[in-house]
């Protein structure tokens, strides 16, 4: 009987899938099945995927479609239904010689060739992410080799791009800005909210050229695009569960991840949540004896005491835990159009600012407590795509978005009963509408836009004692009033293949921007003012072209402009940056603007080398930077006791960075490959004075070998020495974090890693992940870090996908 039944079930099974008309795509070389492709017309209005099978429903597109599969490791190829009612459904892809993705969003958020892009554009993909298994999301887009990566603490990760960073790049997640109206012209974190294991890919894209970004892309876009809720491809429900687990020596860590999608026809529905927990890091026990912990502080009673560390390279209090939760909802309404609802939420736990607690004064360690308290962002947004062609679009975006974030500092110097809390939250409310057209008989394309969004700042702070819980009022970090940033824009673009080998693109945004901020209590530091009222608005624009000098052979050329309007961090704020230094408001601080240029040559050779270079060049005038200043005529005040130097946010005349991105891929044999890239930048400001955010010298080299099931990474990460003369005051105020060179100033050496990663298919379910970071246990400290980096570190990971 049992048997009858399962002979039903499969002749129905089998009408189901002719009706549906059911492709399969597979691997040419050994025939296995390929999953995750994208399928999709020639005007991009429609798409699907293929399921873990290679298998996806085709019926959605009409016979006259040309249908096309694309995956970032296989050759793009396209079809007639005709063509693939002769192939019997099944189409066979050949893996590329450089696996890289052939189209890229970022620079317009539309998709479009890479080939026909004159910016710079970096994509991190998520077989690279799952083979390397980065942490954190600043991690993640350190993968790429082109992005420097700063911490202060083990909880942080500042991206520097092109001699920018902190408020001067923009951190955009599923097409929604992160950047707020705090966000600093030092170090921040704030990209490490975002959960690795829910990232699908990353897209950078380097300078200002990307008109559809505006205010804070100076030195570049970082675009994160995370898992979509993926709809059925058949007559049966799509479901697909991820759960990853790792474990980490050099600072204990543990991560468990874990996601399930539910989809059907109509709707789908994706649920995940990550949580890692990190213990004291752990640095490398080879090298520079300057960066190791010989002691700490400890509190008993509320009493502090300084204790011998038994390891020194254990850096105590670095260690922190952090949860990650992402919910979508997608609905499609209609052929081509689709509502995503999504909610991301991130909580860190308290973080130890590790970069204070190695300061000494008078000999000893300054302070019993500095940590950041929970650091929260919750973003929840409503996303619709239509992809129907009108009169006015081929495809439309639009976005409305809504971000909590809230966090806090807190710091007691040794032997105080009394410490200071700053608590400081964000509202954001924020709305994009994005729209793309193809001209009709024409190679030519137009894509426009508006952006609004509007930040609402709340500051307070008190001092607690510690040992009776009693608090009193106290300055906070920015005005205790109305604190409201706001922005709004609109944005054309076009773009034009002229023939097979030209392709010209331009563009155009105008930026309006205002801010206001009041003072309700101005006894703490008497303020020459009680408000603060900026409007600002700027037009920039970008211009660039692509050459086909032959198929091998690519040169692009652009030119942009750039614009930062300052905000609420850059004028209301008071605090501390270095021992013996405060930064007080600016009310009279200005905008700055950029102007760039890059020029890029790509070369194939004969499919075995690939070699990418680009040169670059911008130029900011009206630069904001941190200079001397005086406050009530008074060049130092008194500030948490501590006599300090009066400095502030100005507009510094001008800044200047040059520099060059050089990357070759080349196939040593059919299973090995090697990746290498290496960034080179330099900037100053007026007087020759070294800019801040400039890296030195950095890249990677890796040699990749995949044969079948098994893949293995063997790679090295290098930076280039910073030397005294090299580094802005900024940095040299802070001897604490560097080495000493032979004259006793600081400077940052130079270093080298070997790394090893590995991973193998156990079955079509489950990967294991094995690596060594770190192998000859090294100890050094990136440039501007407050913390050693991780010494030799073994790492363990189980993927499983069901």
């Amino acid at each position: 009987m049992k048997t009858g039944y399962l002979i039903i079930f499969l002749f129905f099974q089998s009408i189901i899938l002719s009706y549906g008309q059911i492709i399969k795509v597979i691997d040419k070389e050994d025939k296995n099945p390929v999953s995750d492709v994208a399928i999709v017309n020639e005007l991009n209005t429609k798409f699907i995927y293929t399921n873990r099978s290679g298998q996806a429903d085709i019926s959605l597109f009409p016979e006259t479609d040309t249908i096309c599969f694309q995956h970032f490791t296989y050759e793009r190829v396209c079809y007639t239904r005709a063509q693939l009612s002769e192939l019997d459904f099944s189409v066979f892809l050949t893996r590329k010689l450089f696996a890289f993705e052939d189209f890229v969003i970022s620079a317009n958020r539309w998709e479009q060739k890479r080939n026909e892009v004159p910016n710079r554009i970096t994509m991190v993909l998520k077989p690279e992410v799952q083979l390397l298994n980065p942490q954190t999301s600043a991690d993640l887009i350190g993968i790429s080799g082109e992005v420097f990566i700063q911490k202060s603490q083990l909880g942080g990760g500042s991206p520097m791009i092109r001699g920018f960073a902190t408020n001067r790049v923009l951190i955009v997640v599923d097409g929604i800005r992160m950047n707020n109206a705090i966000y600093r012209e030092g170090n921040i974190q704030n990209i490490i909210s975002l959960d690795p294991a829910s990232v699908e890919s990353a897209e950078i894209i380097f300078g200002p050229g990307a008109t559809v970004y505006g205010s804070d892309a100076i030195g570049g876009v970082m675009d994160f695009h995370t898992k979509k809720a993926l709809f059925s491809t058949g007559e049966k429900v799509y479901v697909k569960a991820d759960a990853l687990t790792r474990y980490s020596t050099a600072n204990k860590e543990k991560t468990g991840h874990f996601d399930l999608n539910i989809g059907g026809k109509k709707i789908a529905f994706l649920s995940g949540i990550t949580f890692s927990d990190y213990d004291h890091l752990r640095m490398g026990s080879k090298g520079n004896p300057d960066y190791t912990r010989p002691e700490y502080v400890f509190t008993t009673d509320g009493r502090d005491s300084v204790g011998r560390n038994p390891n020194h390279n254990t850096q105590v209090y670095s260690g922190y835990s952090q949860i990650n939760t992402l919910n979508k909802l997608r609905m499609r309404l209609a052929e081509g159009v689709d509502i995503t609802v999504a909610n991301h939420y991130s909580r860190l736990s308290n973080v130890p600012r590790y970069d204070r607690l190695i300061q000494y004064k008078s000999g000893r360690l300054r302070y019993g407590e500095w940590y950041y308290g929970p650091q929260v962002w919750m973003m929840n947004s409503i996303q619709s795509e239509i992809r129907k062609e009108t009169l006015l679009f081929d495809a439309a975006t639009i976005t409305l978005a809504q971000q909590n974030y809230k966090e806090s500092r807190h710091d007691r110097e040794f032997g105080k009963t009394t410490i200071n809390e700053q608590f400081d939250k964000v509202g954001i409310v924020s709305f994009n509408a994005d729209f793309d057209k193809k001209l009709k008989t024409s190679n030519q394309y137009v894509y426009y836009g508006l952006e609004y969004f509007y930040n609402n700042v709340k500051s307070d702070a008190e001092k607690r004692n510690i040992n009776t819980g009693e608090l009193t009022p106290s300055a906070s970090r920015y005005p205790d009033g109305r604190n409201i940033y706001s922005g709004a824009a609109l944005y054309a673009g076009y773009k034009n293949n002229l023939n097979e080998k030209i392709t010209i693109s331009t563009g155009a945004r105008y930026n309006f921007a205002w801010l206001n901020s009041t003072i309700k209590d101005n006894s703490y530091y008497n303020m020459p003012f009680d408000e603060i009222s900026l409007i600002n608005g700027a037009l920039t624009g970008s211009g660039g072209m692509v050459l086909k000098i032959n198929e091998r052979l690519h040169f692009n050329a652009n030119i942009s402009t750039g614009f930062r309007a300052p905000n609420i961090d850059d004028v209301g704020k008071i605090f501390d940056p270095a021992p013996g230094v405060v930064v007080v408001p600016n009310p009279d601080l200005e905008p700055e603007y950029a102007y760039n240029a890059d020029i890029g040559l790509s070369k194939d050779f004969s499919g075995i080398v690939h070699i990418d270079i680009t040169a670059f060049f911008t130029y900011l005038n009206n630069a904001m930077i941190r200079h001397d200043f005086s406050f009530n005529g008074q060049d130092s005040i008194l500030y948490n006791g501590d006599m300090c130097r009066v400095q502030a946010i100005t507009n510094a005349s001008f800044a200047k960075v040059m520099g060059t991105h050089f990357n070759v891929l080349a196939n040593i044999t059919e299973f090995l490959k090697l990746k290498s890239n290496i960034t080179f930048t330099k900037g100053h400001e007026k007087g020759n004075i070294p800019l801040r955010h400039a890296a030195p010298l950095f890249g990677s080299t890796h040699i990749v070998m995949k044969i079948k099931s098994f893949n293995a990474d063997l790679y090295s990460v290098y930076n280039g020495a910073k030397r005294y003369e090299d580094m802005p005051p900024s940095e040299t105020d802070k001897p604490y974090m560097y080495a000493s060179d032979e004259n006793g100033k600081p400077w940052s050496p130079g270093w080298v890693t070997f790394n090893l990663k590995l991973s193998y298919d156990i079955s079509e379910w489950a990967v294991i992940n094995a690596g060594v970071e770190n192998i000859l246990d090294n100890r050094y400290r990136p440039y501007a870090s407050g913390i050693a980096a991780p010494g030799r570190n073994f790492v363990l990971s189980l993927r499983v996908i069901i």
